[in-house]
């Protein structure tokens, strides 16, 4: 159990609701101003000068009013959305030239709002000018799609654009106030789109399913739960609606839903894992269950699987590039966000700057920790020996104050320890975050003592 230390003095160990954290694969709060747009610049040429595949982030915001015109403009003819792609294809084209023609787009994801498919047409023919898109399905592109404003026939467009992989949300009552619960229990629409990605062929399916708000219940959940299983998506993710992925988070404008108590919310994990992992569902970390079938699982069990600032992945070799408010790129050590804010995103690039806000550099400590926790993260085992040589360091004393807490979590049989190998058994795989979390909280080398604020596991099974 982890929550076993129960001495006064002894460390308190509580797995928490991170377990469901889709957005613990990069820690922004480490982010900070010091990294602007020449360090992004830099990078970029050190991943055309080594050829390396790239990965594609394009987000686009989901709250754009119908037109960003001021008020002498009322005729305007461009609409919000207009104005976003204006500065963000000017974006790709500015990192673009720094880019090499030869490197691969092996992953491309587009998230956040649903654009008009002449928007969206228009959006791809311009990256796929700049980059170098693989044909015949040898690329991993996938789309976030709204339910409300996506059919067959969108389905069907989307796919011929290139798209091989979707991401489904399910409504929010508090984000619909019109949406009643019996409409919310309604598997029709979900069923209408899977439907149609399986007829169009799209190589995964991928469902979004929050959980936490006080108008849900364990039961109302279940059931919910239930019809989607019943669907049998590839891949479902789910989130506590207190910490949801970037793309579910209120607007500064919007009310914040109220929260169910913590009781309720440990009973809906619950009956996450019951239910996902009784039909053969695999627990991969993050708030990700994939069928065994699923590339995401296949390459875990080869091995293959990576961890990057967009969460799991089979191409974690790439270097990944995000556009877009907000979007985060990822190369070597560097970590680079966009800013959020749409007015000074516009004029960054009215000045034909890249809007590169802040930042982090990942230096010696922190990629110690990271790979450590990435390779536990995908491959549900470590070679401590490895990390030792490859590193230089005494992994038993470099992590002095999570061992003990290792050493009890092998006593509790969620994983097997020795001086060569630690392994999430299966009894830890639903806890397989919690315990990735211990080496990211874990003392610096520096004497700096950890903190462990997690929730007891007795709220899981």
């Amino acid at each position: 159990m982890l929550n076993s230390f129960h001495s006064p003095g002894e460390l308190n160990v509580r797995c928490d609701q991170g377990v469901l954290d889709p957005n613990g694969h990069v820690d922004t709060e480490k982010f900070h101003g010091g990294i602007g747009s020449l360090d992004l610049h830099r990078a970029l040429r050190v991943s055309r000068q080594k050829c390396r595949p790239l990965s594609l982030n394009v987000q686009l915001p989901s709250n754009l009013k119908p037109a960003l015109c001021s008020p002498r403009e009322i005729s305007c003819e461009h609409s919000g959305i207009e104005h976003y792609l204006q500065r963000l294809q000017h974006e790709i084209d500015l990192v673009g030239c720094h880019l090499g023609a030869g490197q691969r787009v092996e992953q491309f994801h587009l998230g956040g709002g649903t654009p008009a498919i002449a928007h969206l047409r228009r959006l791809m023919n311009h990256l796929r000018g700049r980059f170098n898109f693989l044909g015949h399905e040898c690329g991993d592109y996938s789309i976030e799609v709204d339910l409300h404003h996506t059919d067959w026939s969108t389905m069907g467009m989307l796919r011929d654009l290139g798209f091989n992989h979707v991401s489904i949300g399910v409504p929010d009552i508090g984000a619909d106030r019109a949406m009643s619960v019996a409409c919310y229990q309604n598997p029709a629409p979900i069923h209408s789109l899977i439907d149609a990605a399986r007829t169009f062929g799209y190589r995964s399916i991928n469902v979004d399913l929050g959980y936490g708000h006080t108008w849900q219940t364990p039961e109302s959940f279940a059931l919910k739960l239930a019809t989607i299983i019943e669907l049998e998506p590839d891949r479902l993710l789910v989130f506590d609606y207190a910490r949801p992925p970037q793309r579910y988070r209120p607007k500064t404008a919007d009310t914040i839903g109220a929260f169910c108590s913590e009781e309720d919310k440990g009973a809906m994990r619950r009956i996450c894992f019951e239910q996902l992992i009784g039909v053969g569902y695999h627990y991969i970390g993050l708030g990700q269950f994939v069928r065994p079938d699923d590339d995401l699982a296949i390459a875990q069990e080869r091995g293959r699987l990576r961890r990057n600032c967009e969460g799991f992945t089979r191409h974690g070799h790439c270097d990944h590039i995000g556009f877009g408010l907000g979007a985060i790129s990822q190369i070597d050590g560097l970590y680079a966000q966009n800013t959020d804010e749409l007015e000074r995103y516009q004029q960054q690039l009215d000045m034909n700057q890249l809007p590169t806000s802040r930042g982090w550099r990942c230096e010696e400590g922190g990629q110690v920790r990271h790979m450590v926790m990435e390779r536990l993260a995908c491959d549900l085992e470590l070679d401590i020996q490895a990390i030792e040589t490859r590193h230089g360091i005494i992994f038993r004393q470099y992590f002095f104050t999570a061992w003990p807490v290792l050493e009890q979590l092998s006593r509790d049989g969620l994983i097997e320890l020795s001086d060569r190998f630690i392994s999430i058994l299966p009894a830890g795989r639903p806890h397989v975050d919690a315990v990735c979390n211990l080496f990211e909280k874990d003392s610096d080398g520096a004497g700096h003592e950890p903190h462990y604020e997690w929730i007891d596991h007795d709220n899981f099974i």
